[in-house]
């Protein structure tokens, strides 16, 4: 199994350009906020009924697949985790807000495809194929990546 630094010496091999970083230091934040938005819009009646909570922003399937997530996440480093709990618990109380006063499925949607389209600009910028088409654990690396970089103290 890869270490998270190993996964990030790869991934960093085609996101060499200033450009592109940039890009992807807004676009992968942002499929990532999208995706908890698009998670959230599914009905999720069943959790409710099973688990018999009463607390909107815990009962939707979002919560569920971010707790996998994390389980990917705390294999690698906890400290990692930790990090990513957070910017997801952030990534929830947004998208609630959002849902609040306009239809998140829709937003979420447009998020997706315009920061979908920045990453590919990026890449093509870079001259380089995006990570995840060799290895698509590379979609989960790409939210570290950017954690790391963003806010590491090297």
């Amino acid at each position: 199994m890869r270490t998270l630094e190993q996964w990030f010496e790869e991934y960093a091999v085609s996101h060499q350009n200033p450009k592109n970083k940039a890009i992807h230091y807004v676009c992968v934040p942002a499929i990532y906020f999208s995706i908890v938005g698009l998670l959230m819009s599914i009905p999720s009646d069943f959790i409710a009924r099973t688990l018999q909570l009463n607390a909107p922003i815990v009962e939707n399937w979002a919560v569920v697949v971010l707790l996998f997530v994390l389980l990917f996440y705390i294999r690698l480093s906890v400290a990692m985790a930790f990090k990513i709990a957070v910017f997801s618990t952030l990534c929830l109380i947004a998208n609630y807000y959002i849902g609040q006063v306009l239809p998140l499925w829709l937003f979420s949607i447009g998020v997706f495809a315009i920061a979908w389209i920045g990453q590919f600009y990026g890449h093509n910028i870079e001259g380089k194929k995006p990570s995840f088409l060799k290895d698509l654990q590379f979609l989960m690396i790409g939210p570290a990546w950017v954690v790391e970089n963003l806010f590491s103290r090297k």
